[in-house]
């Protein structure tokens, strides 16, 4: 459901991870089924913040909807936020009708809307920030 623009900046984030490693501040998580990729999700810290982090996509093939992939993936991000100390880990989506499963999404792994930027992306297409507060992991 990406357009080519989201496409692209999709695999620029992966070819900066790729080319600078760690000092990109983008990091992945991906999932596989019968050695297949079938998602992922990137994310990583908001630049001048203490405690906040991006979660910058997360995508799961069609093909492995509705299995638990992007609950895993999100998961998986939620935890490393919480083992780096915890806070805000922010999503921002459009207000397309295509994106309404999306949000639905969202809202079921517990991240509420906490903004939205009329006519962002277009003049009919809203920016909608969600954000989840992860708490920081205890250390036995």
């Amino acid at each position: 459901m990406f357009n080519r623009a989201e496409r692209a900046t999709a695999l620029e984030v992966l070819d900066e991870r790729l080319q600078r490693g760690p000092k990109s501040g983008y990091s992945f998580f991906f999932a596989e089924r019968d050695r297949e990729l079938v998602g992922y999700c990137a994310y990583g810290p908001v630049p001048l913040t203490k405690r906040s982090y991006d979660l910058y996509w997360i995508v799961v093939s069609p093909s492995a909807r509705r299995l638990g992939v992007g609950r895993a993936l999100m998961a998986l991000a939620e935890r490393t936020v919480a083992r780096r100390g915890g806070g805000g880990l922010y999503v921002e989506t459009s207000s397309r009708r295509a994106y309404d499963r999306t949000r639905r999404f969202y809202r079921l792994t517990g991240y509420r809307q906490v903004a939205r930027f009329a006519a962002f992306y277009g003049p009919r297409d809203a920016k909608i920030v969600f954000c989840k507060v992860i708490s920081a992991k205890r250390r036995a």
